[in-house]
């Protein structure tokens, strides 16, 4: 990401400035004032320049634009007709949502090829970029549906640790997976949750929540 800091008479001079040195529009940075400044007596005695750090914003048209044609690509050569929908969400991640046709053989067993195929994009569109950009695949809101399943496993799973007082360990799943078990019951009073083993054998643990 670009950033400068620069000074001038004024406030709008220095962002003025900053422009000139990113070579970038208005509306494709962000402005800090560090110091408005001072005129001074008679706009010279005590006077103190104004101060600004300017920013790029990151937007992530590059990691889209690529994404789009690998996956274009790919769906072409398997003689498949989708359509792409593509959002920047509030995560600052970018969600890409295939749609139409037989989409299963995306999918996958238990998601396992949207997973790799989710791998294979992310690797394509940072390919040479300054910043990473995390990329979230999806077939026809499954991760949706996918992630309701694991809530509502989660949280019969810790009612049955919260019953017995035994830490239970989940099946293997994939960091996507795992974060949605963690969120599901990350405000649920007298269990905990960590991850234990190695990929792609790691697994969420439920466990009661130690006491103090």
């Amino acid at each position: 990401m670009k950033m400068v800091e620069v000074s001038g008479r004024t406030v709008e001079e220095a962002v003025e400035a900053a422009l000139d040195q990113l070579g970038a529009t208005r509306d494709q940075v962000d402005v800090e004032v560090l110091d408005e400044g001072t005129r001074g007596f008679l706009g010279i005695l005590g006077s103190r320049e104004a101060r600004v750090r300017v920013r790029m914003q990151f937007r992530p048209e590059e990691q889209n634009r690529k994404a789009r044609e690998f996956l274009e690509g790919l769906l072409r050569r398997m003689s498949m007709e989708c359509g792409l929908e593509t959002r920047f969400g509030d995560d600052e991640i970018l969600h890409i949502n295939i749609t139409g046709g037989d989409t299963g053989i995306l999918i996958g067993r238990r998601g396992q090829t949207l997973q790799a195929l989710q791998y294979l994009v992310n690797v394509v569109a940072n390919r040479g970029e300054e910043r990473y950009q995390s990329i979230l695949l999806d077939v026809e809101g499954y991760r949706d549906r996918r992630a309701e399943v694991l809530q509502r496993l989660a949280r019969r799973k810790a009612r049955r640790v919260l019953e017995t007082g035994q830490r239970v360990a989940l099946d293997p799943m994939n960091p996507w997976e795992r974060r949605v078990v963690h969120m599901a019951l990350r405000d649920m009073e007298g269990v905990e949750t960590h991850s234990e083993g190695e990929e792609p054998a790691r697994r969420v643990v439920i466990s009661p929540a130690q006491r103090g």
